[in-house]
């Protein structure tokens, strides 16, 4: 049976946040094929030992904990010449678990951070880059902002690193056509391939009962890690250019930005009218199951957001941003809504005129989830590249 080394920058488990969902149904699907070894960072005291879920999994788990702060990485970088992304990631004890991991076939290696572990020579690598990093700097760096020549430092020096590790993997893995493409059209080379993120349609099921949550009036729904900068970016917009014109026709409405770890930024929005923030919950069902709508306002957006995914699988009518849309294939279930605040509000407000289950958009949107997010589906390409159809069939 074919032994994996999977390298993660994140345990991944629980799958509670879009980069350790993907990163826990891949190990699940390759776990259920071929002899699995992890060794993941954990940026989280209750992620240092390992859960049971994960050592069920795997046949070896080692987790190594990482607490170099932000600023230290930074400087660090300066003076080595390096991406921060990288020297954030970069710890000795992390190089010491690779060298002593067990001899495999085969390294499965999630997001670049994790590349500057892949050995030079030795059984092939694949990379799972999920996104093109570097762009998401690039972008930043063309925005009004005193980290500016910063993120253009970062976009070049990861943007030479991505390039790099990509002709010296077995293949680079995107989550969406076109971030392969725009891999390729900076530069990328080697096997470039796509394997798409899905959903667990079962577990993100609209027919479960779940409590609402105790709040009247309809509500609008933002789920995400809310000390990511996007995600800040995007709930402040909505609640100060959108929202308040929405009370103004819909007084007890509220709007509910549903994630753990709000910034101070995240905090003071709920001093307005009608905003929650209700910080880490344990489950974002029962706020999806209760949302008359799910938006996602995002500027900055790259893949799949996991986010519009679960919000359609729970039939919740859905606006998104074209960022936000544009790795979905939605076939128009969800609406698009571009940066006009006028739009967002036309948009929002025609739905919570409509009353409630008599707008079929919602169960359009569970029907093409169910038809094209099956994450058994999604994942199946990693069989053929990774050889794992042959090894399964010797093991049967």
């Amino acid at each position: 049976m074919t032994n994996l080394l999977f390298l993660a920058h994140r345990v991944p488990y629980p799958p509670d946040r879009g980069d350790k969902i993907r990163s826990y149904q891949v190990l699940r699907h390759l776990a259920q094929r071929a002899r699995v070894h992890l060794i993941a960072f954990a940026d989280d005291p209750a992620d240092e030992v390992a859960a049971p879920e994960l050592t069920a999994l795997t046949a070896s788990c080692t987790i190594v904990p990482r607490r170099k702060g932000r600023v230290s990485a930074t400087l660090e970088a300066l003076t080595g010449g390096r991406a921060v992304s990288l020297t954030a990631f970069d710890h000795p004890a992390m190089h010491a678990a690779v060298a002593a991991a067990p001899p495999v076939d085969a390294t499965y290696c999630f997001s670049g951070q994790m590349a500057q572990y892949l050995p030079m020579a030795g059984p092939p690598a694949f990379m799972d880059f999920v996104d093109v990093d570097s762009a998401k700097f690039a972008d930043l760096a063309t925005r009004r902002s005193p980290l500016r020549r910063l993120y253009a430092r970062e976009a070049r020096l990861l943007g030479a690193w991505e390039q790099a590790v990509s002709r010296r993997v077995a293949a680079s893995l995107f989550v969406t056509a076109a971030e392969a493409e725009l891999f390729e059209a900076r530069g990328g080379g080697g096997r470039v391939t796509v394997v798409e993120n899905g959903i667990d349609a079962a577990h993100f099921d609209p027919t479960a009962t779940f409590a609402r949550p105790d709040e009247t009036g309809p509500l609008i729904v933002f789920t995400g890690q809310m000390d990511y900068a996007p995600n800040v970016q995007a709930v402040r917009w909505f609640a100060r250019a959108v929202f308040p014109a929405l009370l103004a026709r819909h007084p007890t409405a509220r709007f509910a930005i549903v994630g753990r770890a709000p910034t101070p930024t995240v905090k003071l929005l709920a001093r307005q009218p009608g905003v929650l923030v209700t910080g880490e919950v344990p489950d974002v069902r029962p706020w999806l199951a209760a949302a008359a709508v799910c938006v996602a306002p995002l500027r900055l957006a790259r893949g799949v957001q996991n986010k519009v995914l679960e919000a359609m699988a729970m039939a919740r009518p859905v606006i998104a941003s074209p960022q936000a849309a544009e790795g979905i294939d939605h076939q128009g279930t969800i609406f698009v809504a571009g940066g006009d605040p006028r739009r967002w509000v036309a948009a929002v407000n025609a739905i919570l005129d409509t009353p409630v289950g008599t707008d079929p958009i919602g169960a359009r949107a569970r029907a093409q989830v169910l038809r094209r997010y099956d994450w058994a589906a999604r994942l199946a390409p990693l069989d053929g590249l990774l050889g794992l159809e042959l090894a399964k069939r010797a093991a049967a």
